[in-house]
């Protein structure tokens, strides 16, 4: 495990998952801080900040001290700030957005680093995430298995889940925009290394993924199936509860995530800045 000189790092579960705490978000870091910030991103997967009380300036800062922002096409953005993405489900909707593993982006050629999302209004209960290790769903294979893998690519698209077709709730329709720019699949390792930590971490996920490349989506299946299985099981998995001000700061390259869907009746606000990645490599 890294060892943290600049900021104390506390995990919240075995697979994945730490609070970086003694950090104020809203003050411009140092450059060693934010070092050790993308280390612990990239050792445990999603990373958790607690009482950030940020403006939307200080949230676009504290990202551009990351990396490059990424603007995602299909989300409708927070009034007077096109680079951050609303995520909210009013109290008369049913369905909400991310309800179901998934890895943002994987549907590019060149997926996004991750995302920071920060609480703004919450229901009394539920609406908590839960998040899936991809290093650890890859490391728990059979030898045999890992072997198949490394020689197999996968076909990810959005078409299904963001264009004219996906058929989405009438609840959604204003939540959602562009499904016409929905028209892009992308080809990645069915494995990827790390570009920081060096792990390999499993690259399917239920909700992008379509099939294997060169395979049919019959032939795909069962695989991708028992895979969706295996790296759901619990023992891959955290779960965070949230509070107003809380942020999560998650790394699609070796996490899912699914944003539970318990609280009918209640708002749940959320600002998304997500930031650019660049091509993986098995």
């Amino acid at each position: 495990m890294t060892k943290f000189e600049h900021i104390h790092v506390v995990p919240i579960g075995t697979a994945l998952g730490a609070e970086i705490q003694g950090v104020d978000l809203s003050e411009p870091l140092q450059k060693e801080t934010v070092i050790e910030i993308q280390k612990a991103h990239a050792e445990f997967g999603v990373i958790f900040f607690r009482d950030q009380s940020l403006t939307s300036q200080e949230h676009l800062l504290f990202a551009r001290s990351l990396g490059t922002i990424d603007i995602n096409r299909f989300f409708a953005p927070v009034d007077g700030h096109h680079e951050i993405a609303e995520v909210r489900k009013e109290p008369t909707q049913k369905f909400n957005i991310g309800g179901g593993w998934h890895t943002d982006h994987s549907y590019d050629d060149s997926p996004a680093l991750g995302s920071i999302l920060l609480a703004r209004e919450l229901p009394e209960h539920g609406g908590d995430t839960l998040f899936a290790s991809m290093y650890a769903a890859y490391d728990a294979l059979s030898d045999g298995l890992k072997d198949t893998l490394s020689h197999l690519k996968a076909v990810h698209s959005s078409r299904h889940v963001f264009g004219p077709q996906a058929r989405l709730p009438k609840d959604l329709n204003n939540r959602l925009q562009n499904a016409n720019d929905a028209t892009q699949d992308a080809i990645h390792p069915a494995v990827i290394t790390h570009p920081i930590s060096g792990r390999k971490a499993l690259y399917v996920n239920p909700g992008f993924t379509l099939h294997f490349e060169g395979w049919s989506k019959e032939e795909s299946e069962p695989l991708l199936s028992f895979l969706y299985k295996h790296a759901s099981s619990p023992e891959f998995t955290c779960r965070f509860h949230w509070r107003k001000n809380s942020i999560a700061f998650w790394d699609n390259r070796c996490t899912w995530h699914y944003a539970l869907n318990d609280y009918h009746g209640e708002l749940r606000l959320m600002h998304r800045i997500t930031l650019s990645g660049g091509p993986l490599a098995a």
